[in-house]
């Protein structure tokens, strides 16, 4: 099974390929989908969904996660985030893959262990689980951090079915 991380954003988009054998993960791929601030929001958004569309289609993941909004002081940022959110939601969607929101403190909690770590603290962690994994920046390495998220609640709930 292949787990799709995304962390959304009008500015970067973060993305991460886990894999899953058994109880184990590995590290499939990561990176980010840079939009062009000079350039309307709405060919942004464009721009968003199809590279997307693109990991999707290269890397066929079974599942995808994401982070849940979090509201930011300005209005208009958080309009924005949540329009860039829409499409990452519905890229997989589209292809009929489940996305599963998790908190910021949850998916901080799952990869640190403690639910107000540092976005450094997050990003070596993740290089300590997924062996041989060098996220290209900040955003992919917290897509990873919500893969691997994702597959330990996956577990949980798999694991609670199962007896």
């Amino acid at each position: 099974m292949r787990i799709l991380g995304l962390d959304p954003s009008l500015s970067s988009t973060g993305w991460g390929i886990i894999e899953i054998t058994g109880n184990k993960m590995k590290y499939i791929a990561d990176g980010f989908i840079k939009t062009n601030t000079k350039i309307p929001i709405s060919e942004r958004l464009a721009v968003i969904h199809n590279e997307l569309n693109q990991v999707i289609e290269t890397y066929h993941p079974n599942e995808a996660a994401i982070e849940q909004v979090f509201l930011n002081d300005n209005p208009t940022s958080t309009i924005k985030l949540g329009m860039a959110r829409g499409v990452v939601i519905l890229a997989p969607a589209l292809y009929n893959i489940s996305v599963t929101e998790y908190e910021p403190n949850k998916i901080k909690k799952a990869v640190v262990g403690v639910g107000k770590a540092a976005k450094e603290q997050v990003e070596t962690m993740v290089k300590v689980l997924l062996p041989g994994c060098k996220p290209q920046n900040n955003d992919s390495s917290d897509a990873l951090a919500i893969a691997i998220t994702h597959f330990n609640y996956h577990n949980i709930r798999d694991f609670k079915t199962e007896k």
